[in-house]
């Protein structure tokens, strides 16, 4: 595929206004006339130390809240109010196959709720929003100056019977340069800093960010700077300190590994680096150069003023074909020169701002990036943040055992046999390889799959539990056998008392005419001598069991039986 040659010109400050210059003088790099970026967060719910189990799903607490927690149940546009339904709500609906439907929006959930909640039942998916944060200012570097980004929605989506919960944050701007786009989504997103500059500044993370309410105030800020706090939170809980304005951001759900008080408390369950998605309208795609493709398909931040490839040229031998989706990459068509991009943990659209349909938020590519382009993003995300949830779940399971433990070993059977029975029933109600039988949907879910490797990360997963649940079969049919063998031998050894006292109705003590005291004194002997022998039969069952197989054997010589024999009662023969 032929690219416009790199530019080679004076560079302008990356981070500078591209609306700043002078009128009438030319831009000097591609700009980006609107900037969406929608940042998807999974996280596994864990329940709090000391808390009493529930069969409410989690989201109940949340809704239980009331003023105490900002976020309120979303009734979405097809059980709210018909005037919030739009064409763009019905195109997003029927792009996916029913099962898919079934999982997304539910079955019948206006029927049998008059306040448009539904039963847990019938909706799969429960979704939250804040609506308090209003926009988010950044500052990529020190020094510069500020991008102001509105919040379009923030949501908290939960999930019936799995113990995931995903943050989405969509965020949105005009006029942009390219770099400073690239630059957002490399820095934006990091739930805490990868590490520390030699002057102190967070690696690869903003300097600044700053939750804005509706009336410019301040509500939270970032504190990724804070090298030390970040340090002795990892030496005392050895696990990572979330950035505050991220923690802010998810109150009153906290983290686990925080002193922060929570009924709802979550864990980090994926690389620290959130999934993102972009929309990016510029005046004119194709004077984008591959190097600018390349970073933000890999999302790898804005180039230097040298302007080459991000890695070496061998590396990115098949960039095009595995990380691309050029069907609309022509210059015809209803939207002209657009183009897909995806890694599985990224999906951005590149297309042209003078395409009306582009643009359009109701039937154009903006409103499919926004719906069905998200749902499918989002479906295949929680997929892998379930596998993970469970994966971890056998892990702590395991590190709970005790062997010696008689209720440790219960516990541990019963976790088994939990996590079984909710793999069963995500594989039945959420796993699926088609999600759509439109060309593009499907072509870009299965790219998303392909790249985060759902399907060896699903075989996995079910061959750990299936392994976990053949060795409990393997173990109950052990205990059953060997009850079996002790009950057997029992019966064996006492077939002879029965057999002997039982002989032709014989009667050893006549005592039939005895007076009941008599009777009585003689029934507790013999009730108490019968109880004694049998116990102490079981307790020798092992032993004994050994010695009726020397019995049987016939290669086995007279002495040997006897010497089997004496081993029932010889200390540490087992």
């Amino acid at each position: 595929m032929p690219y416009p040659p790199a530019y080679t010109g004076a560079m302008p400050n990356p981070h500078a206004d591209p609306t700043s210059s002078p009128a009438g003088t030319p831009a000097t790099g591609p700009v980006v006339q609107h900037f969406r970026q929608a940042l998807l967060w999974p996280l596994r719910l864990v329940p709090a130390p000391g808390a009493a189990p529930t069969h409410h799903g989690p989201w109940h607490v949340l809704r239980d809240m009331g003023e105490a927690s900002p976020w309120r149940e979303e009734v979405d546009e097809y059980t709210g109010e018909s005037g919030r339904f739009h064409e763009r709500h019905y195109n997003e609906f029927v792009s996916f196959l029913p099962y898919v439907q079934r999982f997304l929006y539910g079955e019948g959930r206006s029927r049998g709720s008059t306040d448009g909640t539904g039963s847990d039942g019938d909706s799969p998916m429960r979704v939250f929003r804040r609506r308090d944060i209003a926009a988010v200012r950044l500052v990529a570097h020190p020094g510069e100056a500020p991008i102001t980004l509105d919040v379009i929605h923030c949501d908290l989506y939960f999930f019936f019977d799995i113990d995931v919960v995903l943050l989405n944050l969509e965020v949105g701007t005009d006029h942009l340069s390219l770099a400073q786009a690239q630059d957002i989504l490399y820095r934006f997103g990091r739930a805490y800093p990868s590490g520390w500059e030699p002057d102190g500044a967070a690696l690869h993370c903003m300097a600044s960010v700053e939750w804005l309410g509706a009336d410019g105030r301040v509500l939270a800020a970032s504190d990724a700077q804070q090298r030390d706090a970040f340090l002795s939170h990892v030496a005392q809980h050895r696990a990572p300190r979330i950035a505050a304005h991220w923690a802010y951001l998810m109150q009153p759900l906290v983290s686990d590994h925080s002193d922060d008080p929570g009924v709802l408390r979550y864990r980090q369950i994926e690389y620290y680096r959130m999934p993102v998605m972009a929309y990016l309208s510029l005046d004119d795609p194709r004077r984008l150069t591959r190097d600018d493709f390349v970073r933000l398909a890999l999302v790898t931040g804005a180039g230097g003023a040298d302007a080459h490839l991000p890695y070496a040229e061998h590396h990115l031998a098949d960039f095009e074909h595995k990380y691309c989706y050029d069907r609309f990459w022509v210059n015809t068509g209803a939207a002209p020169n657009t183009r897909y991009l995806c890694n599985g943990h990224a999906l951005v659209v590149v297309g042209d701002a003078r395409s009306e349909f582009f643009c359009c938020r109701d039937r154009g590519v903006l409103a499919q990036f926004r719906h069905q382009h998200f749902l499918l993003f989002l479906i295949a995300h929680f997929q892998k943040a379930s596998l993970l949830m469970f994966s971890d779940q056998l892990v702590e399971a395991l590190k709970r055992l005790d062997i010696h433990s008689t209720p440790s070993v219960k516990q541990f059977k019963r976790a088994i046999r939990a996590s079984f029975e909710r793999f069963l029933r995500f594989t039945h109600r959420y796993w699926f390889h088609e999600i759509s039988e439109q060309a593009q949907v499907r072509a870009l879910s299965h790219m998303c799959t392909a790249h985060l490797g759902l399907d060896p990360l699903y075989d996995e997963v079910k061959a750990r539990i299936a392994d976990m649940n053949t060795y409990l079969d393997a173990d109950s049919l052990r205990r059953q056998a060997s009850t079996v063998v002790r009950l057997t031998v029992v019966t064996l050894f006492g077939l002879i008392g029965t057999v002997t006292t039982g002989f032709l109705g014989m009667n050893l003590l006549a005592e039939a005419d005895a007076p009941l005291w008599r009777k009585a004194i003689w029934f507790g002997v013999v009730f108490v001598f019968t109880t004694w022998l049998t116990i102490y039969t079981m307790v020798k069952s092992q032993r004994l069991s050994d010695f009726i197989d020397a019995l049987s054997n016939d290669r086995l010589s007279f002495r040997g039986k006897l010497a089997a024999l004496a081993r029932v009662w010889r200390a540490g023969a087992d």
